[in-house]
């Protein structure tokens, strides 16, 4: 959607072809950070107050310590229930005129075009958005690339109005939870972990103060789930086809950058089309890869090291700045090289706490 969108504002001719049918549900944490947010906006997409919830910095929780952030300035990020998120971008790709052709199966692709729902379309451009298994990055013979070891995320929605004005991240020995409001009576809970078999009921067991917040509470979703891990391809176009979203490598859903940076990818993918140049479409993709998957790798350090978890948020406690300030980075809003300081104080930290 944000692909035509962006191609539709461009001046492009844009058909969108997709197997299944709307309002598509997808595993997903459901939440814009203030750059991701940012990123929404400048699709033209404004989503209604009623359907989204307003939250204002990270939390971290492990078994006997917490530590919080801000946003910086007035930052805040948003919200949405990913059905609703699809309902209104496509009918906002479709007020500008893009083709919509649901429960349409693409089988193939050529230099000339695709094959829809048995006819061809022929095309100028092909824009491989089809997920992480996708197809027409196979039929691109696109798929060279890092191989990562994949998480195992599942997602689920309960009947409790929020407690908190922030996203929470439990750390567990075994897996990281995730919760924050998606509505007045509603909060969105996740779990990663690398144990496929892990599912949310379990896990909760080992993460006992989120579970205790969900004792009792009536669950408004069934569960999904999807693998989630840093991947990055040699390359994301070639000849007249160009890979976007998770279709183009994806970035740990730790980072809750994935929606955001696909966004980004629209509209970068959309100047390059007008520029004729796929090639500068690999570079903006590659810059705009950087900063999460840094910040992915940096994360996921904490993942299954319970006593680096601990002097992770010592070091915040003692030193109040760093955790602040890294969330500032880790949104775009201080540059990379504030990261030397901050970094310096926090290793010097974990050393002393």
């Amino acid at each position: 959607m944000a692909a035509a969108i962006t191609a539709r504002r461009r001046g492009f001719r844009v058909v969108v072809a997709d197997g299944a049918q709307p309002p598509i549900d997808k595993a997903c944490g459901e939440a814009f950070l203030p750059d991701g947010l940012e990123a929404l906006e400048r699709l033209g997409i404004q989503v209604p107050f009623g359907d989204t919830y307003r939250f204002y910095g990270i939390r971290f929780l492990t078994s006997s310590l917490s530590a919080e952030a801000q946003f910086p300035g007035c930052g805040s990020g948003l919200t949405v229930r990913r059905t609703v998120l699809h309902g209104i971008m496509s009918e906002h790709a479709a007020r500008l005129g893009a083709d919509l052709l649901w429960r349409t199966s693409v089988t193939g692709i050529s230099r000339d075009g695709v094959s829809v729902g048995g006819r061809f379309v022929r095309a100028r451009w092909i824009v491989g958005a089809d997920g992480l298994n996708s197809r027409v990055r196979r039929w691109a013979n696109l798929e060279a690339g890092s191989k990562p070891r994949m998480r195992y995320a599942f997602r689920r929605h309960f009947n409790i109005a929020p407690w908190t004005d922030h996203m929470e991240v439990y750390w567990g020995d075994r897996c990281q939870g995730y919760s924050v409001g998606v509505g007045p009576s509603q909060v969105c809970v996740a779990l990663a972990s690398h144990d496929p078999n892990l599912r949310l009921e379990d896990g909760l067991r080992e993460l006992p103060a989120l579970q205790a917040r969900l004792r009792g509470v009536a669950t408004m979703s069934s569960e999904r789930g999807a693998p989630t891990g840093n991947r990055q391809l040699r390359r994301v176009w070639r000849g007249n086809v160009a890979l976007i979203g998770d279709a183009s490598g994806t970035v740990d859903a730790i980072t809750g950058e994935g929606l955001g940076m696909a966004f980004s990818q629209a509209a970068a993918l959309a100047e390059c089309f007008v520029a004729s140049d796929l090639n500068r479409y690999q570079v903006e993709h590659r810059r705009l890869a950087l900063r999460p998957h840094w910040m992915a790798r940096m994360l996921l350090l904490l993942d299954g090291r319970p006593g680096l978890q601990q002097r992770t948020l010592q070091a915040f406690r003692k030193h109040p700045r760093v955790f602040p300030r890294l969330l500032g980075l880790h949104v775009g809003a201080l540059p990379p090289l504030d990261l030397v300081r901050d970094g310096i104080t926090l290793g010097w930290g974990l050393l002393t706490a």
